[in-house]
């Protein structure tokens, strides 16, 4: 079966295996032209025709038609002198195969209808009708040497094609793999981008505080505001460790539940007072009844990320509103902050980039600009109903 499988012009081992097959066909040709037919055993001449027309199978993989040609040649003259016929027939079958499995049907057909006039012609010429009629006699096996090699071809081609799919379908599935790995390289990248950019500057605000406050009035230090300014930098810093742990098992655990709980819609309400312990007057209202995991992980950190930017770069205890509500089959989110913006010139960071892409990430989009009566302003809409 692995011979009949494989393409006999890659097959390894091709020139060594027609060798021996050539010699094991002169050696059949030998022991037939010696004990059948006895009165037509070949004479000089004829053995020479016979043994020249089995070397051409040598090359029969890489030139087969004219191999082919070759065998026909030699072996015309060998039955016009009235030899054996019997002796060259392995040969001629052997080169008729190789054609047949190798060449198109078409072309197939049309070589063996010449082989076949040209052989009943020469009959006819030399011997007259009776050899013509054992040459069409024979020519019986020819035709059914035929259409075995055609479906040998088909057969090989079918196959062929089984493993074209399943080399094709096994590239598909390592195409995918890489894009899942991508895509989770940037989602890791986003979820740290996102909680350290927001830890940190937590964790800086709150710092400012407590300096503030060192350094205000040496003489009637405020303990209990250090020492709750102090409490929220370690508290921010535990919720930071916590989440950053979270993140990397994604990459210690490489299955297909090591993400862990995304975080969600109820996860706002520590948002918000993260914000509000650093100086930020928050307000929010959340009107959404229920968001798919995805959904609610991109509205959880674009609200993250908005929030950030408004301690950041809206002054001294911004104004803050997030408005999220369920209209049309959408969430429509939206924060706003009354504060001053980015500062005009420095280069921008990557909190816009990432908000769009989380957006993005649902089928959604993002709007992120300043406001005209001042302050900045962030506006989403993320599908519900095509998340997964």
């Amino acid at each position: 079966m692995a011979a009949i499988n494989r393409d006999p012009t890659t097959a390894p081992h091709g020139a060594r295996n027609d060798a021996l097959l050539a010699v094991a066909a002169l050696v059949l040709a030998v022991f037939l032209g010696t004990i059948t037919d006895a009165g037509r055993r070949p004479d000089a001449v004829g053995w020479a025709l016979l043994v020249g027309a089995h070397v051409p199978l040598l090359w029969r993989r890489r030139r087969p038609l004219l191999v082919f040609v070759a065998v026909v040649a030699l072996v015309l003259p060998y039955h016009g002198l009235d030899n054996n016929h019997t002796a060259p027939v392995p040969a001629s079958f052997i080169a008729l195969y190789t054609v047949t499995v190798t060449q198109r049907a078409l072309r197939t057909i049309l070589v063996a209808g010449s082989g076949l006039f040209l052989s009943t012609t020469a009959m006819l010429t030399i011997n007259g009708g009776k050899e013509a009629v054992e040459l069409l006699r024979i020519y019986g096996w020819v035709f059914a040497v035929i259409f075995v090699g055609i479906d040998v071809r088909f057969y090989r081609q079918y196959i062929a094609a089984v493993f074209e799919r399943a080399e094709r379908a096994e590239r598909t599935r390592e195409e995918e793999a890489r894009r899942r790995v991508a895509e989770e390289r940037l989602r890791i990248a986003r979820d740290l981008h996102d909680l350290l950019a927001h830890s940190i500057t937590l964790i800086g605000v709150q710092t400012s505080v407590a300096a503030h406050v060192l350094n205000a009035d040496p003489e009637r230090l405020d303990r209990a505001t250090l020492a709750k300014a102090l409490d929220d930098i370690a508290e921010t810093c535990r919720t930071a460790r916590g989440e950053l742990r979270t993140t990397l098992e994604v990459l210690r655990e490489p299955g297909p539940d090591a993400r862990g709980p995304l975080p969600g819609l109820d996860g706002l309400p520590d948002l918000v007072e993260a914000a509000r312990l650093a100086g930020a007057k928050v307000e929010q209202t959340v009107r959404v009844h229920q968001a798919p995991p995805a959904v609610g992980a991109a509205a959880y950190r674009i609200v993250q990320e908005a929030l950030t930017n408004a301690v950041r770069h809206a002054g001294p205890e911004p104004a803050v509103r997030i408005d999220l509500h369920e209209r049309d089959g959408a969430l429509h989110l939206a924060v706003t902050d009354d504060g001053a913006g980015p500062t005009p010139g420095k280069a921008p960071g990557f909190g816009l980039v990432g908000m769009r892409e989380r957006a993005r990430s649902v089928g959604g989009t993002l709007d992120a600009g300043p406001r005209a009566p001042g302050g900045f302003h962030v506006t989403a809409v993320l599908p519900l109903g095509g998340a997964t």
